[in-house]
């Protein structure tokens, strides 16, 4: 593993340089109404801000650490370095497209093959999440942790929805949890849901699949938290769209039950 300096410095730098890429994304959003964006698949957008958010996170980051590798939703991966940089420039982009403000910025960092730091910056909320591997999970400076929830009735428990899921599939999850006595929803932006799931605000994030741009700060931030999360990374996720799924520890068992997760 990399000395604590060599983590603390790059996440230090990487939090100034997401304020001003926020910036650059806000003055970017469009005004509510009609989407404004292109579609790559059904509901699958992407604006122009995506493209000039990782553009600028990217030339930012690389200035600074030069032998360092970078994987954007957008424009792909460089070439290969021991630290590696994921980056998702507008996770929940149908949010933002439409004018809404629930979309952030999700820069994770990872060493190999391990998540050791994340932020997610969104920034018309008012919120930075935080973490480094063995310093704990943090939303704007104060810790966080994930919610003491044991009885799935008093769940609330986000369900993700994306062009990928097969037919039937998601009204079947959503009947899971209300038969349960949960309390489902789905508001557009995985890495925020993850978030909550760290935070207590939600007892739990399942999506069909997810890329790892859209979790890897995550990750790191649900590990710190006390969260339960799948072996995204174990199951594939650092090449391909995997399963993810985040809970509550007390309620681990009840929820994957009533979602057909397999624990692994």
């Amino acid at each position: 593993m990399p000395c604590t300096s060599e983590i603390d410095s790059r996440f230090q730098a990487a939090l100034k340089i997401i304020k001003d890429a926020s910036k650059l994304a806000i003055k970017m959003q469009p005004a509510p109404g009609k989407p404004v964006a292109e579609l790559k698949g059904h509901q699958n957008y992407v604006t122009a801000a995506d493209k000039a958010v990782e553009t600028f996170l990217v030339e930012h980051l690389s200035d600074l650490f030069p032998n360092d590798s970078f994987l954007g939703e957008e424009y792909g991966e460089t070439t290969v370095g021991l630290f590696r940089w994921i980056i998702d420039p507008i996770d929940g982009t149908s949010n933002y497209a439409r004018g809404r403000k629930r979309w952030c910025i999700s820069v994770g960092l990872m060493h190999g093959e391990t998540p050791v730091a994340g932020i997610i910056e969104a920034p018309l909320l008012n919120e930075t999440f935080t973490a480094r591997l063995g310093q704990g999970a943090f939303l704007n400076d104060k810790k966080i942790h994930a919610a003491t929830t044991d009885n799935i009735r008093e769940s609330m428990v986000e369900i993700g929805w994306s062009p990928y899921v097969p037919k039937g599939w998601y009204p079947e999850k959503m009947n899971s949890l209300i038969e349960q006595g949960s309390m489902p929803r789905s508001l557009g932006s995985g890495a925020l849901a993850l978030a909550d799931v760290a935070c207590g605000r939600s007892d739990g994030y399942y999506e069909y699949v997810i890329f790892l741009w859209d979790v890897a700060a995550a990750l790191v931030i649900l590990h710190e938290a006390g969260a339960y999360v799948s072996p995204f990374l174990k199951n594939g996720g650092l090449t391909q769209r995997t399963p993810i799924f985040a809970s509550a520890p007390l309620i681990v068992n009840p929820l994957s039950k009533a979602l057909g997760v397999p624990l692994n």
